[in-house]
């Protein structure tokens, strides 16, 4: 059995497309495509459809997917038991507070996958680094940036309190209502200036750092939090999310490298990876 071909197989089936797979694995789109046909000749089945928008597992391929992740799991710990220990350069990583744990994990998952010659540091974006995940707000004149996501702010307010059932929401129906309070978070700065010229008050019933605390206490019926508007966020349970209709509040979050020197391989891994996770 053709490790390799398994390898694509994999990439094809959780990336959706034969052009996503080839992206993901650094190969060219035909290379991809002949080790799926040489594989389904070798099984004698066919293991995809293919439609418009890219592919769709057969019973068959869904059949074969778990035990390809068995066998190239299994291959990968047998290079490792022979393999010499690697010395892996440090590669020190900023990271802002806020960026959703679910989306960061799986790009850093696939960053150290790629760059395995590196020992990955996530520091405060405010330390020195390799490269840093930041908001356009915290962007120097001596970095190059690229954007990765675009996302809005939402109220997220539990389904237990009364103005979860209103249909609008604005900045006034805030004045004196619990609050849990996240900082840095500069749309939280914007909402706050507003707040303070037009004398609106919030009972702050916490002050924290991280978005997943803030849901939580939001969850638990603390209090109302702003957070930015990630799938794996709006798709906590006993939270209501209200977009608020007399201000937008939005971040673009991206990419920061060194713009007058050459990028070293883990830097253009890095950018390779952040661009395959870019949305509109």
């Amino acid at each position: 059995m053709n490790l390799r071909a398994l390898k694509y197989f994999v990439a094809v089936l959780e990336k959706g497309s034969i052009s996503a797979a080839a992206k993901h694995c650094y190969i060219a789109q035909p290379s991809i495509s002949t080790a799926i046909v040489q594989l389904e000749k070798q099984l004698n089945n066919q293991l995809f459809i293919r439609h418009g928008k890219g592919v769709r597992a057969t019973e068959a391929g869904l059949r074969l997917y778990p035990l390809a992740q068995q066998l190239l799991s299994e291959a990968k710990a047998i290079e490792s038991l022979f393999s010499s220990p690697l010395q892996r350069a440090t590669f020190k990583l900023g990271l802002i507070r806020s960026l959703g744990v679910q989306r960061m994990s799986q790009l850093l998952k696939e960053f150290t996958h790629t760059a395995s010659d590196i020992e990955l540091s996530l520091v405060e974006p405010n330390e020195p680094a390799d490269a840093r995940i930041i908001t356009t707000t915290d962007l120097v004149s001596t970095e190059h940036f690229e954007a990765i996501w675009h996302d809005n702010y939402l109220l997220a307010i539990p389904a237990s309190f009364s103005l979860s059932l209103q249909s609008k929401i604005q900045l006034q129906n805030l004045n004196q209502q619990p609050f849990i309070y996240r900082a840095p978070c500069e749309a939280l700065a914007e909402m706050q200036q507003l707040m303070d010229l037009e004398g609106i008050q919030l009972q702050i019933r916490a002050r924290i750092q991280t978005i997943e605390y803030a849901v939580g206490l939001v969850s638990a019926g603390v209090g109302i939090a702003l957070v930015p508007d990630i799938p794996a966020i709006t798709e906590q349970k006993n939270i209501v999310f209200k977009t608020l209709q007399d201000i937008e509040l939005k971040r673009t979050v991206g990419l920061a490298l060194p713009r007058e020197r050459q990028l070293t391989s883990a830097q253009q891994f890095l950018q390779q990876i952040c661009q395959q996770h870019k949305t509109k």
